[in-house]
């Protein structure tokens, strides 16, 4: 039988895993031929998300993620990276959906394949901070509306704002 972590060290363990995606944003270099560009903004903490995707075959071929923010506010959109791509948008919706219902219910029990944003299920017990991890995703399903929609709009950016 597998030898459970005692809570302060997992508490300990997560916080780093936040700290070194905040330090070593994923897929950071943007995408110069992106299908579509995304920006976020939450005017109450200043973060900002801005999101490049390319899709094939009614997937999210790849995606990079930049701006400024707080640590949970990068770690967040970091690991959404690392999470949906290659994955069917119709996947995507329905982790992003997962997601958000984490963030806003910090009873509900984690599906396993959020995979590391578990790390950042404590957030969820800080309304003020929850719109810091979920602006990358409410950026993404703009982004995804973006296309649906059939590209780029005039100026070549979605805003979405918090």
């Amino acid at each position: 039988m597998p030898q459970s972590i005692p809570e302060p060290e997992f508490d300990e363990l997560y916080r780093e895993l936040i700290l070194d995606h905040y330090r070593n944003p994923r897929h950071s270099e943007p995408l110069s031929d992106a299908d579509v560009v995304a920006e976020g903004y939450n005017p109450l903490c200043g973060d900002e998300v801005e999101l490049r995707l390319n899709f094939e075959n009614g997937s999210v071929s790849d995606l990079s993620f930049g701006g400024r923010g707080c640590s949970i506010s990068r770690a967040s959109g970091s690991m959404m990276t690392d999470l949906v791509i290659g994955k069917p948008i119709e996947d995507v919706r329905r982790l992003s959906e997962q997601f958000n219902k984490m963030m806003t219910d910090p009873d509900n029990e984690v599906p396993e394949e959020l995979g590391d944003l578990e790390a950042l299920q404590g957030v969820a017990k800080f309304p003020v901070r929850v719109k810091c991890a979920t602006l990358a995703w409410h950026t993404l399903e703009d982004g995804f509306k973006q296309r649906d929609e059939g590209g780029l709009p005039p100026g070549g950016v979605v805003r979405h704002e918090e």
